[in-house]
């Protein structure tokens, strides 16, 4: 590889750099991503192609990185680019499930879970007390992909007026219309 990469002009080399770091970097994101929600296998296959790239790409240019500043600039360009195209990437295909925790009055207690029922999705809802008056909590399990539509859905039901902390799973057992 390193004698190819010599032929190349320079700066045609840069890119090529880049774009590999780019393509390695957004893999590793990934890969560490479903490595955290316990998709192993996947890990691995993406692991075997971010080494397959390092291994055929950057490593044959390493060692000239710390003379060639052109080179170096393109490089860290690259592995910027690459984590955030990896965590864009990520971000969209949402891999994984979202805890969602609602806090409203009765009123919308009552349009939410008219809604979390229409739409066939299970929930809990816990009486409480806010700091002025009687509140409700209503907890929701669901996929990290219907995250966003199920919250716009419901802040619009209930005009903005209701109080939602959403945050990732990493385990959970049993529950309606939970498949894990």
């Amino acid at each position: 590889m390193s004698e190819l990469l010599s032929v190349l002009p320079p700066i045609l080399v840069c890119i090529i750099v880049c774009c590999a770091k780019i393509v390695e970097i957004s893999i590793q994101s990934l890969k560490t991503c479903m490595m955290v929600k316990g998709q192993r296998l996947k890990a691995a296959a993406l692991g075997f192609i971010e080494c397959l790239i390092w291994g055929l790409v950057i490593s044959t240019i390493i060692s000239t990185l710390g003379d060639n500043y052109l080179l170096l600039l393109f490089y860290c360009f690259g592995y910027a680019v690459g984590l955030f195209l990896g965590s864009t990437i990520e971000g969209k295909i949402a891999i994984g499930t979202s805890s969602v925790e609602l806090i409203a009055n009765d009123e919308n207690t009552e349009l939410i879970t008219t809604y979390l029922k229409e739409k066939n999705m299970g929930y809990t809802v816990f009486d409480g007390r806010g700091s002025k008056d009687k509140m409700n909590m209503i907890f929701i399990v669901l996929a990290r992909k219907e995250t966003p539509k199920v919250l716009k859905d419901i802040r619009k039901i209930c005009d903005n007026k209701v109080f939602i902390v959403a945050s990732e799973v990493s385990k959970y057992a049993g529950g309606y219309g939970m498949l894990k």
